[in-house]
């Protein structure tokens, strides 16, 4: 319940409240398939036994295989977001749901000013590893 006034969004509520979202859309799907189904009776007899049948559990199994399939996604953006931050922790740096929200001024990496400072890069292949570099397909 914390984390759903973390203005600062720094934790996910997604992955916590996910299987409830699922429910919920399983049981909406329930619900309004039977509403379909006594709907369909009360207008046509044959028509009823078609949306009981066939018509109904086709619907219903698309739909919640698609709501399946994009909470599915949801939850892997969220984790590889997760996983991203942390492997920049790991690697020392600071993860943007740590730097604060909305920064107007981002800090300019540290770095040489002057261009005749910066290494101006090799323009043999062969430089360094004595391996063959790959070609460069877009090489004129």
């Amino acid at each position: 319940m914390k984390a759903l006034f973390d203005f600062d969004f720094r934790k996910f509520v997604t992955p916590s409240i996910i299987k409830i979202v699922y429910i919920l859309i399983m049981v909406l799907l329930a619900v309004s398939y039977l509403a379909i189904v006594i709907g369909s009776f009360r207008a046509n007899v044959g028509l009823g036994f078609l949306v009981l049948i066939v018509l109904g559990p086709l619907f219903c199994l698309i739909y919640l295989v698609l709501a399946r399939a994009g909470l599915e996604s949801l939850i892997a953006q969220i984790r590889t977001a997760e996983n991203t931050a942390e492997l920049v922790r790991l690697a020392g740096g600071t993860p943007p749901s740590d730097q604060g929200s909305f920064q107007i001024n981002p800090v300019t990496p540290a770095g040489p000013t002057n261009p005749a400072q910066q290494p101006q890069p090799s323009t043999d292949p062969n430089a360094g590893n004595g391996r063959p570099g790959p070609e460069n397909p877009y090489k004129q």
